[in-house]
């Protein structure tokens, strides 16, 4: 088991990690991008493919007008009754005291589906997840919110974070039954967030995410006897963290599961981290990594090798992930598996590979950054360097019609290299940006009125190399890449670019854009999108 971490690499955070049998999955949060949660499979911890974005449909989500970084907050992935259960929070407001965060249950026998209605279950926090008991029974955890925020109300939580909650799930009402009890509070860190429960030896073990999801993170353990506590903390407290070692390269470790490990006395632990630029900015935001626990004659958890942070290489691997690339020419029917677009469960009305064989069309929609209905369609940033080119064909009949190539990490912080056309009707190529200016959002054009091009035709690159990023244009294949606009700065494509890292909470995404703010659709046609990454 040769293991190099991150093993989900690009925005992936929130890792719930289920086993069944030999078979291993790690379910994670996609935030405001459809369709909802990305599940990876392996057989061997070190490889993963992408097999299911469930949340494929109206039916179980439509996240139109939830705000940047709300959306699949922290899903939970277990195997019970010959059934895959789904635990996931939709989260529709994340800014001031209130979080309106609804819980939802879908189950399906394959991965693949067909999964289940969703089933409602509560909104008094998020991060929930289901109990498998040894005794049939079924208990949901999840942390409370408290949207009081006077001293005297916040005096036991220590913020607005206010414990873990229980309350047994009936599956034949399909409902949540009996009373409500508190569970956990708070170690000192605080901030305590993603509960999961399992059983062993007579022990009910509770994990749990603190310090939130900044520097500070860490990965908590506590016990009881008892399913309703009281949980006495770890030796340590922490299990897994970085936040005493800031020269690690992973950096931000929390918020994980754990399940039993191929080898006799250990268990496989699931964190999110990062890998931070010098004055540590994240664009690939939180990614998905694993450890390697092992039980103690106290019955606890201990890290394999001692302390609390964990390795990048597990067991041997003494190889870095080797140089990516991936050409995508858009065949009939759906989007390569690596595409996603925002919010809309409604793809038809945004995009089309079936309009013109070999491309994408986009029909121009709303603004970049609109929360509702805009047509952008993105895969994620993998590594610190990279670059994606795509070639474009599109006829705009007004400025108020643009389409191009797009780094995107949300609404306040984008690239944003186009072709429109001016008020003389001439085409021309163009950048927006908004680098992290929340919450104005102001655009500028750093290259002014931009190039005139000879007609709607025109290839597109972008290059990112650590923090600086710089586009590029030409108008035939065979021309050479003429750079287009200043170098921009990359960095501000990151969790802790704009509103800051307890603020913002996916990637940097590269992918193709499309508007029309006349609201006539007007489409723009995309062929051969390459993605290279060089670790």
């Amino acid at each position: 088991m040769s293991i190099i971490n991150p093993v989900l690499r690009g925005f992936n955070p929130d890792p719930s990690l289920c086993r069944v049998g030999d078979d291993y999955y790690m379910a994670t949060s996609t935030f405001e991008w459809f369709p909802g949660v990305q599940i990876h499979h392996s057989t061997d911890l070190a490889n993963w493919t992408l097999v299911s974005r469930p949340l494929d449909s109206a039916r179980l989500l439509d996240m139109r007008g939830n705000p940047d970084s709300g959306g699949i907050w922290a899903p939970a992935l277990s195997w019970s009754d010959g059934l895959f259960w789904l635990i996931y929070t939709n989260v529709r407001r994340l800014d001031g005291n209130y979080k309106d965060a609804p819980n939802f249950l879908t189950t399906a026998p394959d991965l693949k589906g067909p999964w289940s209605d969703p089933v409602y279950l509560n909104a008094s926090g998020f991060d929930p997840s289901l109990f498998h008991d040894d005794d049939g029974r079924k208990w949901l955890v999840n942390m409370l919110w408290d949207h009081r925020s006077t001293m005297e109300h916040r005096r036991f939580a220590g913020s607005n974070f206010n414990g873990v909650v229980l309350q047994e799930y009936d599956p034949s009402e399909r409902k949540l039954v009996g009373s409500i009890r508190k569970i956990f509070q708070r170690s000192e860190l605080g901030r305590t967030e993603a509960p999961h429960l399992m059983r062993r030896n007579g022990y009910y073990y509770l994990v749990t995410a603190e310090g939130g999801t900044g520097y500070n993170h860490a990965v908590t353990h506590a016990r009881s006897r008892d399913l309703g506590g009281p949980y006495a903390l770890h030796p340590d407290t922490h299990v897994l963290t970085t936040k005493d070692a800031p020269s690690s390269p992973l950096q931000r470790v929390g918020h994980g599961q754990a399940v039993e490990g191929p080898e006799p006395g250990t268990m496989i632990h699931s964190f999110l981290c990062s890998r931070p630029l010098p004055g540590r900015r994240s664009p690939m935001g939180r990614e998905s990594g694993l450890a390697v626990l092992e039980w103690q004659s106290d019955g606890w958890l201990y890290l394999r090798g001692g302390g609390t942070v964990p390795p990048v290489e597990i067991d041997g691997a003494e190889t870095s992930p080797a140089p990516f690339e991936e050409a995508s020419d858009f065949a009939p029917g759906s989007l390569p598996s690596a595409f996603q677009w925002l919010r809309t469960p409604q793809p038809e009305r945004i995009l089309s590979t079936d309009a013109r064989p070999g491309w994408l069309r986009l029909f121009g929609r709303e603004s970049i950054g609109s929360w509702f209905e805009q047509a952008l369609v993105a895969r994620r940033q993998t590594e610190h360097v990279c670059s994606a080119e795509v070639e474009l064909e599109f006829a705009p009949e007004t400025y108020q019609q643009q389409a191009g190539l797009t780094a995107y990490y949300n609404r306040h912080q984008f690239y944003y290299a186009y072709l429109t056309l001016d008020d003389e009707g001439k085409y021309r190529v163009t950048i927006q940006q908004c680098a992290g200016g929340w919450p104005e959002g102001r655009l500028e054009y750093p290259i002014g009125e931009g190039m005139e091009i000879p007609g709607g035709h025109v290839f597109l690159r972008l290059e990112i190399d650590h923090a600086a990023l710089q586009f590029s244009f030409r108008t035939e294949a065979s021309q050479p890449w003429r750079k287009l606009g200043p170098e921009l700065d990359a960095s501000v494509l990151s969790d802790e670019g704009g509103r800051g890292e307890h603020a913002s909470f996916t990637g940097n995404f590269v992918g193709m854009a499309a508007q029309d703010l006349s609201g006539r659709g007007h489409p723009a046609d995309f062929r051969s999108f390459v993605y290279r990454s060089q670790c």
